[in-house]
């Protein structure tokens, strides 16, 4: 069934039509590719999440999917490996949202890494990572590192270790995950909460209680599995099961800042240790004309819905970007933006936040609740193949029915249909030139088709079309297409949903995220029939979204 805003209702009750195989609570990465992964091996799969796809974790990381080099230092082989291997899977499923980012590793004088362990660990990471030949790492010597990264800190340099990591989207991978799904037969719903578990007379779990957040309606569903996937909010669910004993959820806080490129004009990604000695390490990362710095890892112990980073937060990352690049002279003032995301690792007594184990797990209730926790973005691929193998385990033992082995490290992404990243930008200039013909700019084709890929299509059609109502509503046929698209085929129901998780204005263009908002909120409003009450409350929360990522007043905006 097709993604879209007005069929929200019927795909909620679509999944009271019957009894499904499986229901997923969460649709964040995991839950999504969990969702794709069971629908691929033949079962009748639901999900909802209680707010926007990808709205907590998934949409607040440090926007990498990376193989975890700090993991090696603690001796996490196992998940150094996986998530290495991950990297290029993601990457060949889904080249349109992941992009390879050459990584500058710098090393010091009495720094974490010497240049002989650098080189050394570098060639482990390569070997366990399965990296491809071009892309393994090289040594470069002092002079070498400071013509890729000028802006360095040239005291005690002694060199470093050039290697790749892989750039992406977490928003926009989570969703087109979500895409792939609900095309191959999924029925996934945002903003429906799980307010309460169902059993049978055995207390065996057999479904949920779903109440739609936007109209109140309540809707049971029941199904032969139910799978917690709720990140944060796992041992919420473990709650209301009952079974949240054992072992825990530890959440720590990760703050990320983005700077204008213009102010601190880093020509390279770079991952270096803070200079204060705790032995943290921080990526700076440019994109797309800004510059992007984290992370923070503290404890975080309030409700994980909408963390906020704090001017502590802020002044720690901008405390080690002066540290490392000493001639910027960085204020709270450069920051334009700001994110937080809370992670949910599983508690290991007596280590700090950054020394928890990024591994996942798997706890099975005595009712039959099967919940995940713990993990990487990088991983969620094996962590859904691994909840999928439990329950297709149980499903065979229980009926007799056999499904085949995951096959999702093969099965291209939304978006990533069109043979592979060799054909990627071969891909693109041919959509260019369809998207000048559509009547937009060789920049905007360009922006649309590397963004959407195989789906850029259905973008440029909108473009086609939408010369009228771009002229009505006072916005640019490109942009309002993102808009249609975003409403049409991936479930926007708030300016927030667009501004935030599908677009990323208000994280790397938040100027531009004021500038569109109000002609923007009125076409949804339009397009949605909301009433004048729900347009201001719309505009409210973006505005707050707003002031929440820049600091700025929420009433210097009037939408």
């Amino acid at each position: 069934m097709k993604l879209s805003s007005s069929n929200r209702m019927d795909i909620l009750e679509k999944m009271t039509d019957e009894p499904l195989d499986l229901f997923v609570i969460g649709g964040g990465i995991t839950g999504a590719g969990i969702a794709l992964d069971a629908t691929v091996r033949g079962l009748n799969v639901g999900l909802a999440d209680m707010q926007d796809f990808a709205g907590g974790t998934s949409s607040r990381s440090t926007k990498l999917v990376h193989g975890g080099l700090r993991y090696l230092k603690q001796l996490e082989v196992k998940v150094v490996s996986e998530v290495g291997k991950e990297r290029a899977i993601v990457y060949e499923n889904a080249p349109h949202v992941t992009t390879p980012e050459k990584m500058l590793l710098p090393v010091y004088k009495r720094g974490t890494f010497g240049r002989f362990s650098t080189s050394i660990g570098l060639k482990i990471y390569d070997f366990l990572a399965g990296v491809r030949k071009d892309e393994r790492r090289v040594m470069l010597n002092r002079a070498e590192t400071l013509e890729k990264e000028p802006l360095l800190k040239r005291e005690g340099l002694k060199g470093s270790g050039y290697y790749v990591e892989y750039r992406t989207d977490d928003a926009r991978l989570t969703i087109e995950v979500i895409k792939e799904a609900a095309a191959r037969g999924a029925l996934p719903v945002n903003y429906a909460k799980v307010e309460d578990l169902v059993y049978d007379q055995n207390k065996k779990i057999i479904g949920v209680r779903l109440v739609d957040r936007l109209t109140k309606k309540e809707y049971r569903v029941f199904a032969r599995k139910i799978v917690n996937a709720a990140g944060p909010w796992v041992d919420t669910i473990r709650e209301m099961d009952h079974s949240n004993k054992g072992k825990h959820l530890h959440l720590t806080k990760g703050v990320h800042i983005v700077i204008d490129g213009t102010r601190f004009p880093a020509k390279q990604a770079i991952y270096f240790d803070t200079p204060n000695g705790d032995h943290r390490m921080i990526f700076v990362i440019p994109r797309d004309g800004k510059v992007y710095a984290g992370t923070t890892d503290t404890t975080y112990a309030h409700w994980p819905i909408d963390p906020k980073p704090t001017a502590a937060d802020r002044d720690y990352i901008l405390e080690a970007i002066n540290g490392m690049f000493p001639s910027v002279h960085l204020t709270a003032d450069d920051v334009e933006s700001s994110w937080a995301g809370v992670r949910p690792l599983i508690q290991e007594e007596g280590k700090s936040p950054s020394e928890i184990s990024r591994k996942d797990e798997i706890f099975i209730s005595a009712s039959g609740l099967i919940s995940i926790a713990g993990g990487k973005l990088t991983g969620y691929r094996k962590m859904a193949e691994r909840v999928v193998d439990t329950v297709t385990k149980q499903i065979h033992e229980e009926t007799g029915r056999s499904f085949p082995a995951c096959q999702t490290a093969h099965i291209a992404l939304s978006g990533g249909h069109f043979g592979g990243s060799a054909h990627f930008m071969d891909y693109v200039r041919k959509q260019v030139s369809f998207g000048m013909r559509a009547g937009l700019n060789e920049k905007e084709a360009k922006k649309l088709a590397e963004k959407y890929g195989s789906n850029t299509e259905t973008l440029f059609d909108y473009v086609r079309k939408n010369g009228e109502t771009a002229q009505k509503y006072q916005l640019p046929q490109a942009l309002l297409a993102t808009v249609q698209y975003a409403l049409e085929e991936e479930m926007v129901v708030t300016s927030v949903d667009y501004f935030t998780r599908r677009s990323g204005m208000t994280l790397f263009a938040i100027d531009e995220a004021r500038r569109w908002a109000k002609p923007v909120i009125q076409f949804m409003a339009d397009f949605l029939n909301w009433p004048a009450e729900q347009r201001k409350r719309d505009a409210a929360d973006l505005l707050q979204s707003i002031s929440e990522a820049s600091d700025y007043d929420t009433h210097s905006t009037d939408l």
